[in-house]
């Protein structure tokens, strides 16, 4: 075992290389990839050392990847591709580059040594990188430059990476969801999607829909606990929004990204599932709001020809209009011993809080196999124990996976939230007013605490049930419905606008009953009913007493939902946020 020991330990390769006109003593042991300076004096310097699982590729000669590709033939000398992290502006996160350094040896068998033994280790080290993957790019997304971003940023560090591709350029709405749930994905080892937070949602559906179908559990049940996904998702940003991106990376930038996904980093991500009855209507992992954050979203969609202005443009009038919502809200609270959302934590990479959850999420499971499968029908259903009530009038109804942090808001919703410790974090606004709602919603971009007011509180959860009071429902719901039929028809009725207008928005935003497959289309309960209004004028007699949820940025159809957090059910290309401080 000793011996082992010293094996593992032990210098691979050892001699003296040239970068330029500099004379390098590089090594090679079983984790890292060094090599230092040195002078005239033959005295060291500098030492550069790059972890062998962060190594991208080797290549034979002096060969530059961006932005054009050049190669020249050297029998002497090999170019080493790895990770470069770079520190740049006040990102939150930090900044991966390509890194490249050239090296030239002293004679053609040296080199062809160090290439061996650089590639053997890469192997050895490196077994949960991917080889063939499946991309999906949403061409009309954010500023449509979804398949400039791939082809001139992406795609040649999957080549130089040895990762093979098969590309899909959506040309509708749902249409990756469906590719995912009915075509044969047997030898892809993870799903990618260049496009925004819409985008994700579409793959992040078929996968959970296609793995459900596969173990044979009913998505619609919410009590089941569902089989998490083998199969890894990738995000390049490229969208207008990319909150999920930035929560997990701590950046919005292709190169970090498709970085993240060519050495094979695996972050599980916690889903929260939307039920209405015995109906699934919807998985989310960023954000479900009711009150202000659903009065926003309906009321950009009164004015899709603002473009991204019509999101500032609603948010200023629905602040305006000051409406409160009453409610009943009933929560299952998640142990407290475990983490809170105001202990001022983060969840960065190699996060303990979510790393031991997977024990107590999964204490059945073999770390073996690939997926948490073992005695899943032993463990509770998730909605067990003692429900807490609250019932009052709300500003706003919030529940988020993780921080939900974006460039605007740098620390998110809820700036301690983990995302895999199979907890949701709720976040009430009672009824206040309107300069201490604005004092709410402006901490949201700078570092003061948000919850530090007197009308909101934060739990941390695992399931949340929504009742409307009495008598309110019918006549509410019934008028929500015809405006949600009403842009389901403007959708159905005339692709070619949105194709050649606003299929971006179809895309990232499209409907909650197309998420799922096989679900029907509602029928209008009262097509004579006037259509709500979410913004109040001078004119208005009555203010709306119902508003609608915002579920990672698409209008649910229902006002009354169980939501339940599934832990650890999906797994991204990535590592969650690096400490800048280490970095």
């Amino acid at each position: 075992m000793i011996g082992k020991e010293m094996e593992i330990d032990s210098v691979r390769v050892e001699s003296s290389l040239w970068v330029g006109n500099k004379r390098f003593k590089a090594s090679l042991s079983e984790w890292y990839f060094s090599w230092t300076e040195i002078d005239k004096r033959n005295r060291e310097k500098k030492t550069v050392s790059v972890p062998v699982s962060e190594v991208i590729g080797v290549k034979e000669g002096r060969e530059e990847i961006q932005p054009r590709k050049k190669l020249e033939d050297s029998d002497l000398d090999f170019t080493l591709f790895y990770v470069k992290r770079n520190r740049r502006g006040n990102t939150r996160g930090t900044l991966w580059s390509l890194g490249r350094t050239q090296f030239c040896c002293p004679s053609r068998d040296v080199r062809d040594q160090w290439i061996t033994q650089l590639r053997t280790a890469l192997k050895t080290h490196s077994p949960s990188r991917p080889h063939r993957l499946l991309v999906f790019i949403n061409p009309f997304g954010g500023k449509k430059r979804g398949k400039q971003i791939y082809h001139s940023l992406v795609s040649p560090l999957f080549e130089l990476a040895g990762i093979s591709c098969h590309v899909v350029v959506t040309e509708r709405a749902n249409q990756a969801r469906d590719y995912i749930l009915k075509k044969d994905l047997t030898g892809f080892e993870g799903v990618i999607c260049v496009g925004g937070d819409g985008m994700f949602s579409e793959l992040m559906h078929g996968v959970i829909g296609r793995t459900q179908q596969e173990a044979g559990v009913s998505e619609h049940n919410p009590t089941v606990m569902l089989q998490p996904c083998d199969l890894h998702i990738g995000i390049i940003p490229a969208g207008s929004t990319d909150c999920v991106c930035f929560a997990t990376v701590g950046v919005n930038d292709p190169v970090t990204s498709a970085l993240h996904i060519i050495i094979g980093d695996s972050q599980p991500l916690d889903v929260c599932s939307v039920h209405h009855k015995s109906t699934l209507v919807k998985y989310s992992v960023s954000m479900v709001g009711y009150g202000f954050y659903g009065d926003v979203l309906a009321e950009s969609e009164r004015h899709r020809w603002m473009g991204p202005l019509r999101y500032d443009y609603s948010g200023c009038m629905v602040f305006l209009c000051n409406r409160n919502y009453p409610g009943l809200v009933q929560y299952l609270p998640a142990d407290s011993h475990v983490s809170s959302p105001r202990d001022n934590t983060r969840c960065l990479a190699g996060c303990r809080v979510c790393s031991e959850s997977k024990e107590r999420l999964f204490p059945h499971s073999d770390s073996s196999s690939s997926l948490y499968s073992t005695n899943l029908s032993q463990y509770s259903s998730g909605l067990e124990g003692e429900w807490v009530t609250i019932e009052g009038k709300f500003k706003c109804v919030s529940l988020t996976c993780m921080s939900s942090s974006c460039p605007r808001s740098p620390t998110g919703l809820s700036p301690s939230a983990h995302l895999a410790d199979g907890t949701v974090d709720l976040i009430l606004v009672r009824e206040t007013n309107p300069l201490g709602f604005l004092t709410y919603l402006h901490r949201h971009t700078t570092t003061q605490d948000q919850f530090d007011l007197p009308f909101v509180e934060v739990h941390r959860v695992r399931a949340v049930r929504f009742f409307l009071q009495p008598g309110e429902e019918e006549e509410e719901e019934y008028e929500e419905e015809t405006e949600i039929e009403s842009s389901f028809e403007r959708v159905l009725e005339d692709p070619d606008k949105l194709h050649t207008g606003d299929i971006a928005n179809s895309q990232s935003k499209s409907t909650s009953q197309q998420c799922l497959a096989g679900q029907e289309r509602e029928t209008v309960k009262s097509p004579r009913r006037k259509k709500r209004n979410f913004v109040c004028g001078p004119c208005c007699t009555k203010p709306p007493s119902v508003s609608v949820w915002n579920c990672d940025g698409e209008i649910l159809p229902h006002t009354e939902i169980l939501c339940r957090v599934h832990g650890q059910l999906v797994r991204l290309f990535a590592r969650g946020i690096e400490d800048s401080t280490g970095a």
